[in-house]
C-alpha cells in the first residue's frame, strides 16, 4: 500500500529551494558498504533529504503512526524541514518527532542515515544516568547509595596518596557535575602511567590523587569529564559483569538496541562523559524510556523514583551561565546529566528535560505536550533548544 511522502528536492526556482509532495514508498537512508566504512565526519552529504511524515514500521520495537491523525500544523512542519535541508537552522543530520508513543514524524539530512549510529557527545552521560538507574532496578545499587562517598565502592586505593577532600565526594555530587575536582593534568598522565593505562583502579586512583584540594565551596557544578569518569568506574564496580558487558545487556539489549558503537578508555572501560554512537530511532527509544517513568513494552526497566530525581531540576543554574538560554529558553537546571529548561511560546511556558550533546544530539521530552524530538547534527553553533521553542512548539499548538 502506496502511502504519501514528502521529499525534499534540491530544485531551485526563482533561488528557493522548492519542496514538492510525491506517491511512493522510498526507503529511507541507509550507509554503502563503502560508507560504512568511514568515519562519521567523512560521510558524504545526501544528494536529497528525507522527509517522513508516516514513517515506516521496522522490527525495532517503535510504534509508528500518521502525522495527519495528530492535531498540528503540517503544513509549518513541512516549513521547518525545508529550512532544516537548507541549512538555515545550521547542519542537522536528523530530526524525529514522537507524540504520545508514537513516532509521527521522521527525517534524514546530510549525514543522516536510518542504520548508521550517530556519534552523541554529551548525550553518552545520559545514558550512563539511565545505567545506574538499571543497576538500581536490578539491585546493584539502592537510592540510599546516591549520598555515600564513591571511595566507600572501593577497596585497596591508596588513601594516603588522596589529594585533600576527595573522601567527602559522593555518587550524588558526581552525577550533578559537583565533585570538585580540579585535575592537574600532567600529574594525572605521569600517575596514570606509573601505575599502569591498562587498570580501573589505576584510573580512579589518578582521579583522586591529582586533583587541587577539594572544599565545599569548591563541591559547585562545574561541567566536565571527571565526574562521569568517577560514575562509570561505580558502575563498573557494583555489577557483576562490568559496566561495558552491563550496558549491552541489561539496558540497551532491552530496549532492542544492537547497532551502537561506544568508545574505551586505554583500560576498556566505557568512556563516560562522551563516545557514544546510536541511530536516530534507538535515541527515540531512550526518550520514551524516560517519558514513560522507566518502562518498556510492560517492564521497568528504570525505578520510577530514580528517574523522577535523576531527569528533574537538582541543580539550578542562571540563564546566563547556559550556552541554550535565550529569550525564549529560559530556567535551566540540571538533574543526574540530564538537563531541564523552560520553552517559551507566547504566554505559554513548557518545561522540557533534556539529553544533550554538542553538535546538535537532543532528545528532548516536553511532557505537557506529550512530544519527544530527537536530533542529531555536526554544528558547533547549534541552537536546538531555540529552534524548538520557535519552530517546532507552534506546530503543536
Amino acid at each position: 500500500m502506496k502511502k504519501k511522502q514528502i521529499l525534499l528536492s534540491y530544485i531551485s526556482v526563482l533561488g528557493v529551494v522548492s519542496v514538492s509532495a510525491i506517491a511512493g514508498t522510498p526507503a529511507a537512508p541507509k550507509v554503502t558498504a563503502a560508507e560504512s566504512k568511514l568515519p562519521h565526519s567523512e560521510l558524504p552529504n545526501l544528494e536529497v533529504p528525507y522527509i517522513d511524515f508516516t514513517p515506516e514500521t521496522l522490527s525495532d520495537g517503535i510504534r509508528v503512526g500518521n502525522f495527519d491523525h495528530v492535531k498540528a500544523d503540517k503544513a509549518m512542519l513541512n516549513k521547518l524541514a525545508m529550512e532544516v535541508s537548507t541549512q538555515k537552522l545550521g547542519k542537522y543530520d536528523s530530526l524525529l518527532v514522537v507524540r504520545g508513543d508514537t513516532l509521527i514524524f521522521e527525517s534524514y539530512y546530510l549525514r543522516g542515515r536510518i542504520d548508521n549510529p550517530h556519534p552523541q557527545a554529551s548525550v553518552t552521560k545520559a545514558i550512563l544516568s539511565l545505567a545506574i538507574g538499571r543497576a538500581m532496578a536490578l539491585g546493584h545499587l539502592t537510592m540510599a547509595d546516591l549520598d555515600k562517598p564513591i571511595i566507600s565502592f572501593f577497596n585497596d586505593l591508596n588513601s594516603e596518596a588522596f589529594s585533600p577532600g576527595v573522601r567527602r565526594i559522593t555518587l550524588h555530587q558526581a552525577l550533578t557535575m559537583q565533585s570538585g575536582l580540579r585535575i592537574k593534568r600532567e600529574l594525572y598522565a605521569a600517575l596514570r602511567t606509573k601505575l599502569g593505562q591498562k587498570s580501573t583502579q589505576a584510573q580512579l586512583q589518578a582521579l583522586l590523587s591529582t586533583s587541587s584540594p577539594i572544599t565545599p565551596l569548591k563541591q559547585s557544578f562545574n561541567y566536565q569529564s571527571e565526574d562521569p569518569a568517577l560514575v562509570m568506574l561505580v558502575l563498573n564496580k557494583v555489577v557483576p559483569s562490568g559496566a561495558k558487558a552491563f550496558i549491552e545487556q541489561a539496558l540497551f539489549n532491552k530496549l532492542g538496541i544492537f547497532n551502537y558503537q561506544w568508545r574505551e578508555e586505554v583500560d576498556g572501560l566505557p568512556i563516560g562523559a562522551y563516545g557514544s554512537e546510536l541511530t536516530s530511532r534507538d535515541m527515540v527509544k531512550l526518550g520514551l524510556l524516560v517519558k514513560s517513568d522507566g518502562q518498556w513494552q510492560g517492564e521497568q526497566l528504570i525505578p520510577k523514583a530514580y528517574l523522577a530525581k535523576s531527569s528533574n531540576k537538582i541543580v539550578a543554574l542562571n540563564d546566563s551561565d547556559i550556552f541554550f538560554t535565550g529569550s525564549k529558553v529560559k530556567r535551566p537546571s540540571y538533574g543526574y546529566y540530564w538537563w531541564q529548561a523552560d520553552v517559551l511560546f507566547g504566554n505559554k511556558r513548557y518545561f522540557t528535560r533534556s539529553a544533550q550533546g554538542g553538535g546538535g544530539q537532543y532528545i528532548v521530552i516536553i511532557d505537557e505536550l506529550d512530544l519527544i524530538i530527537v536530533t542529531t547534527g555536526h554544528e558547533r553553533e547549534e541552537q536546538t533548544m531555540k529552534m524548538i521553542a520557535e519552530k517546532i512548539l507552534p506546530i503543536f499548538n
